[in-house]
């Protein structure tokens, strides 16, 4: 039984991202998105832009990542830019769990990221930002395309506390 919570601790989703535009739900690989939403099961969770593309017949398409690198991938989540300025760095935001609630952090971007409209970081400079359950934040310039809602699961669910119903209890 212990075995089947420390399962429901790994899989249950602490948060996720909802892609707000056709263009951010396009940028997510097809494994890692349920319609348009992200699942966040461990913080911090790191996004960036994928550099492994290529262009075929004027689509700029992903390129697989070898199974055999050793290398530790730098984010959880890989977007695919396909503007042309990019507005997405290999290494843009990190979402935080704090005591308090959740931190936005920009890795030191070119582009930056506007949280709420507000900027944070760009420039190579860095920044963050409170985060709180519902916001909107923009990856890149002023016209971007990437655009994702931060919704909080944790604070709705205590999935520590809660009872889970499992096959085996009935």
């Amino acid at each position: 039984m212990d075995e089947k919570r420390k399962i429901l601790d790994i899989i249950q989703p602490r948060a996720v991202l909802q892609a707000m535009t056709d263009e951010a739900i396009e940028a997510i690989p097809v494994g890692q998105r349920i319609e348009e939403y992200v699942v966040i099961r461990k913080f911090p969770f790191k996004v960036g832009r994928e550099s492994r593309v290529r262009k075929i017949s004027g689509n700029i398409e992903r390129v697989e990542r070898s199974r055999n690198t050793v290398q530790k991938p730098s984010n959880d989540l890989y977007l695919v830019d396909k503007g042309q300025p990019l507005n997405i760095s290999r290494e843009h935001v990190q979402i935080e769990k704090v005591n308090n609630g959740y931190r936005l952090v920009d890795r030191a971007s070119a582009c930056g990221t506007k949280l709420e409209g507000e900027p944070i970081g760009g420039r190579d400079r860095g920044g963050m930002a409170t985060l709180h359950d519902g916001d909107i934040f923009a990856l890149g310039t002023a016209k971007t395309p990437y655009l994702f809602r931060f919704i909080a699961l944790e604070d709705e669910f205590d999935w520590k506390r809660k009872k889970a119903v499992l096959i085996s209890d009935r």
